[in-house]
């Protein structure tokens, strides 16, 4: 193998481009519903690119910004820029080449795409800089993925809906929940380095209750999406059995047991994701 397509498989190992898969269904379904399931091939291609560059863009910038605090965090030391296996020349430049991808994905789109890129690349990177000073970071983190609904919408409708504010709303809400208990497992670490986190900040046992809440506001918010949309039973059905998954993914974890936080963060929560997806499109296609 090339160092280039080395590097290249490294970084996209450290950044998860897997995990794009928490914020593509949400960018799918506010392209669904201001599309009412006829979004066309275009749209769809271009907004699926631009989403895996920004994702891709957000979570190396992430790396980048936090490599000074991974070199010291035991659960950290073997990412690839930490170890040495990927250079930071490299790191930078597909930085560089994410933007770009994100900024023509948002030309391709329309005019006010295009116009709102720049912001929302620099709204994706600050997230990374939150937890220096605030621990509201994990809602920073949510609003960023929240931005996936809106990102959907105004691929096609310059106009934003009632249905993809309140979707980012929920979104926000939802993985905010899930940082929160995914940053339990640094809860020491954190408050030793002087991070702001929920888990540093209150303790895990009010951590899992923050995050608990933040997930019954997302049901919420989900719920108030499909009413402002015009959907019905299959949506609001799913969001239901979505709602009962986020329950058992709290009832999986607890203050002296984090030993399934990794099968809550990214199993559960895919399912969330997808789920949410599917019961939009059913609605809209069947109904």
């Amino acid at each position: 193998m090339s160092d280039f397509s080395r590097s290249l498989a490294l970084v996209c190992r450290m950044v998860k481009i897997e995990h794009s898969v928490f914020a593509l269904p949400f960018a799918y379904t506010g392209l669904l519903l201001a599309t009412r399931g006829r979004p066309g091939l275009w749209p769809l291609v271009v907004l699926t690119v631009g989403m895996v560059a920004v994702r891709s863009f957000a979570m190396t910038f992430n790396r980048l910004a936090d490599l000074p605090i991974d070199r010291q965090n035991p659960r950290t030391l073997t990412r690839p820029l930490v170890t040495g296996e990927l250079g930071l020349s490299f790191t930078w430049l597909f930085l560089a080449a994410t933007a770009g991808v994100f900024i023509l994905a948002c030309w391709a789109m329309n005019p006010l795409c295009l116009a709102l890129s720049l912001p929302a690349l620099a709204w994706s990177a600050f997230y990374s800089l939150a937890k220096r000073f605030t621990w509201l970071c994990h809602f920073l983190l949510g609003s960023v993925l929240g931005l996936a609904p809106l990102a959907g919408w105004l691929c096609v409708d310059p106009h934003l809906g009632l249905a993809a504010v309140l979707l980012f709303c929920g979104v926000t809400c939802w993985v905010a929940g899930f940082d929160i208990l995914y940053a339990c497992q640094d809860e020491e670490f954190d408050r030793g380095m002087g991070l702001y986190s929920i888990p540093a900040r209150f303790g895990l046992a009010r951590a899992l209750t923050i995050a608990a809440q933040a997930h019954a506001l997302a049901v919420a918010f989900f719920l108030l999406a499909g009413w402002a949309a015009g959907l019905g039973f299959i949506y609001h059905s799913t969001v239901a059995l979505m709602g009962l998954i986020l329950w058992w993914e709290h009832r999986i974890i607890s203050p002296d047991d984090l030993t399934r936080v990794n099968m809550a963060f990214f199993t559960l929560n895919g399912v969330v994701a997808v789920g949410m997806f599917l019961g939009a499109a059913l609605d809209v296609w069947i109904l």
